[in-house]
């Protein structure tokens, strides 16, 4: 009867406790994204009068205890929309509550315009940020392409492995790469188009953003047009004892190029130390252009090498864009060791390269206008190799002097090379750059008050320059000497920096920000080998700096207004590519150091408008003008006395970087967007940029209009979007003259004259959640198959393109 008695309290006690943990554990609601099932953090859950929150952690959850039957929640995030739900309900939907992603995001965090983060309500400047779940959403090619989802960056491509970023009217060496802190730009980023930036994987991009605007304050010389500041995933530590791991994978299919790409990441960590390895492979194929409109961008010839001869080949398929595929891996490792709440050692490594890249516009040109014989029987630049090595220290206990310190020292390794072959002669050559270069940061902050910080810092680098150059004999594999393309010498290129910002809310309604910058430069380049070019100097020096200062004011009159207005200054020195080249940058024309060569200078005012309507909907409308002086331009110069010289057996034009004087570029960019309903979501935006120089030139940097429309539908499991991206023309009295010696890239006036076509693409993207660790994307770009060539770009756009990609997350 005793075993009886105690066998019915044992399982009492037992039945007892089981509904007591199912009681705790109903307490505990989980917060999802109702497209995709994903946790949401920092998701706000309160009660009609504020005296009951709970706050949702890294994996959604919150305790709410504190509530009872009888209350009612509300659930608030700046990017959902707000839900609110009686306590029985949420009780009904088993403590699992799914939110709808908002169109209109008014509260965000942004980091890149102190290097700290700050409420984006409270900055002056223009910014467009790209998180991670816009980035598996519109699958991207490269991080070029990433950066033109954004639609308010202009991506210009002279071949498929390519991407160079415009932002109001500057590109190439006047806008700047930033990488978890660290300046990619180096000593031979040109003022032509560069394709550094696909060096970048962006599989591996956890945010990205863009100030719009002189960005010299913070970042230095380089930033006139703006900054891209990309942030990489970070490792994730453990909250208990238990470690902490994820997979996540991704397998892509697009068919305009016969894209294949696969990536896999792996996270692991414990409480105080974590790694992160991440891999990602791509192939392209040669790209095929759209069918309608402009046949005379199609590849009707190509070359091809048979025996020992080269032959003019006729293209079966003359929207295949022949010899234009490339490869390319990228490798990421981190690890992080945090042995306090105050300290962090983080380390992170960088590996990307690539196939040989063909230049897709060097390829299709003929040697005359009888279009009989193409010029370049190879043309292609070799591996695009980019290495770095990032050692970051993050200190965050408040004392006298901070209250959070950052230091990086990075390193970096960068080698490229180009190598060209005419059609029918059988010497290659061969031209080869190497960079070391060597960074270190030191940012800190101090709050002053409650109201008042002070961000500020000292950043020094340093570059190491060496070039090479040969030719080969492709048939009896002989190898000579050429002329390298940078001093043979080499060439140091160094700057050390010091800068200091602070924001204030002078009041609860005007937030101030104002900083200076003072910048100091060296430059020196050896020519040793004068066979080729008798130099009248043996090595080129440049020893300059600046001081440069911002001013901006934000003023809020209430929740739904916000107005901007923000002064800056910028500039940039010489780098080597811009003083001691020597290159062939058109047919027949050869660009020549300029040891005269002094910085360029930007001067800009901004204006502001931001008007939300209750979290519905936002309306945001910027217009700037930029004033430069000693403005870098190539023009017409003298060599020796001579204004032409034998370059590479043609007798050329010379040309030179040089200060033209002053510049104007001015223009605006509007945004709207607005939630029509729970689940249908509107948004559009358009640019405009001008600009000229003092002899009223075009300025070759300066984008057509452009803009956006996006129409997205959203619900349980599913996201949908339909949209058009469009693209102004540029005539041909507005474009630049070094674009007007380009006629094999643009389309033909009336009058036979090269300009940039008005173009439009009708696309549609979308994915379904198959379960939480499982989502399938699928898309079809330029929908119509419109053939089109976006502006200054060698290589045509993608025709229909049909997407598929299976992304998976354990």
């Amino acid at each position: 009867m005793r075993l009886k008695i105690t066998s019915l309290i044992r399982t009492s006690i037992i039945l007892v406790l089981f509904l007591l943990l199912k009681s705790l554990q109903a307490q505990t609601i989980k917060v999802v994204d109702i497209s995709n099932l994903q946790s949401i953090e920092n998701v706000a859950i309160f009660n009609l009068d504020h005296t009951k929150t709970a706050l949702t952690n890294t994996i959604g959850q919150a305790d709410i205890s504190v509530f009872d039957q009888n209350d009612t929640l509300f659930f608030q995030h700046p990017s959902y929309q707000n839900m609110i739900l009686p306590f029985n309900e949420v009780v009904k939907l088993k403590f699992i509550v799914r939110l709808t992603e908002s169109t209109v995001n008014l509260s965000e965090v942004v980091v890149s315009v102190s290097k700290w983060e700050q409420k984006r309500e409270e900055v002056p400047n223009k910014i467009s940020i790209i998180k991670v779940k816009e980035i598996e959403y519109y699958n991207p090619q490269t991080t070029a392409d990433l950066l033109n989802t954004s639609n308010e960056v202009y991506i210009q491509k002279s071949q498929l492995g390519g991407g160079s970023p415009m932002i109001r009217g500057f590109a190439a060496n006047s806008v700047l790469l930033v990488v978890d802190g660290v300046r990619m730009n180096n000593a031979i980023y040109r003022s032509g188009n560069l394709q550094n930036i696909i060096s970048l994987d962006p599989n591996i991009i956890e945010n990205a953003e863009v100030i719009f605007g002189p960005g010299s304050i913070i970042y230095g010389s380089d930033a006139l047009g703006g900054v891209m500041d990309f942030h990489t995933q970070s490792v994730k530590l453990s909250y208990g004892d238990t470690p902490m791991y994820s997979v996540k994978a991704l397998a892509r299919y697009s068919t305009a190029d016969n894209e294949k790409t696969t990536h896999v990441d792996f996270n692991f960590g414990q409480k105080k130390w974590g790694s992160l390895t991440s891999f990602s492979f791509s192939d392209f194929d040669d790209l095929k252009m759209g069918s309608i409109k402009h046949p005379d961008y199609q590849r009707f010839d190509y070359v091809e090498r048979i025996g020992s001869n080269d032959k003019m080949i006729k293209n079966s398929d003359p929207d295949v864009q022949k010899f234009s595929g490339y490869n390319q891996w990228n490798l990421m490792q981190k690890f992080i060791y945090k042995p306090s709440k105050t300290l962090s050692l983080n380390y992170a490594f960088h590996f990307s390269t690539t196939s040989n890249i063909p230049r897709y516009d060097r390829l299709i040109q003929y040697k005359d206008d009888k279009n009989d014989t193409l010029k370049y029987a190879e043309w292609y630049y070799g591996p695009q190799n980019w290495m770095m090595h990032n050692f970051n220290i993050g200190i965050s206990d408040s004392n006298k002097l901070f209250d959070d310190a950052r230091i990086i020292l990075a390193y970096q390794n960068v080698e490229e090379s180009r190598h060209d072959r005419k059609f029918g002669k059988d010497i290659l050559r061969s031209r080869t750059e190497k960079v070391n270069i060597f960074t270190l940061n030191f940012d800190l902050d101090k709050k002053l008050s409650n109201r008042t910080t002070i961000f500020y810092g000292i950043e020094g680098f340093y570059n190491r320059v060496k070039s090479v150059a040969e030719t080969k004999n492709i048939i009896t594999k002989e190898t000579g000497k050429t002329s390298t393309r940078y001093p043979d010498g080499g060439s140091d290129y160094s700057t050390i920096a010091a800068y200091g910002n602070i924001k204030s809310n002078l009041t609860d309604k005007i937030t101030l920000q104002a900083g200076i910058r003072a910048s100091y430069v060296l430059l020196k380049s050896l020519f040793e080998d004068k066979t080729f070019y008798p130099f009248p100097y043996d090595k080129i020096k440049l020893n300059t700096g600046a001081i440069n200062g911002s001013l901006g004011l934000v003023y809020r009159p209430s929740d739904k207004w916000q107005l901007n207005t923000n002064l800056s200054s910028g500039f940039r020195a010489p780098n080597i590519d811009d003083i001691a080249k020597v290159f062939d940058s058109e047919p027949e024309n050869v660009v020549v150091p300029n040891k005269n060569l002094k910085p360029e200078y930007a001067y800009n005012i901004d204006f502001g408008v931001i008007k939300s309507f209750n979290k519905k909907a936002k309306f945001e409308l910027t217009i700037f003008y930029t004033y430069l002086i000693d403005v870098m331009v190539r023009r017409d110069f003298t060599f020796n006395g001579k204004d032409s010289i034998m370059y590479d057996g043609v007798m050329s034009k010379v040309q030179a970087v040089v200060n033209a004087g002053k510049g104007w570029i001015y223009g605006g960019s509007f945004t709207f967007m607005a939630d029509l309903t729970e689940k249908i979501g509107f948004k559009t935006n358009m640019t405009y940029i001008k600009g000229e120089d003092d002899e009223k030139e075009p300025l070759r940097h300066v984008s057509p209009l452009f803009g956006n429309t996006t129409f997205s539908y959203t619900a349980t499991k599913i996201k949908v979007e339909i949209y058009a991206n469009y693209n102004g023309e540029i005539s041909y009295s507005n474009l630049a003259p070094s674009e007007r010696d380009k006629p094999y890239m643009y389309a033909k006036d009336k009058n036979g004259n090269p300009y940039s076509p008005i173009w439009f693409t009708l696309n549609i993207k979308g994915y379904y959640q198959i379960i939480k660790q499982l989502q399938i994307n699928i898309g079809i770009e330029n929908i119509l198959d419109y053939r089109y060539r976006p502006y200054s770009s060698g290589i045509v756009a993608p025709g229909r393109n049909f997407i598929i990609a299976l992304r998976a997350a354990i």
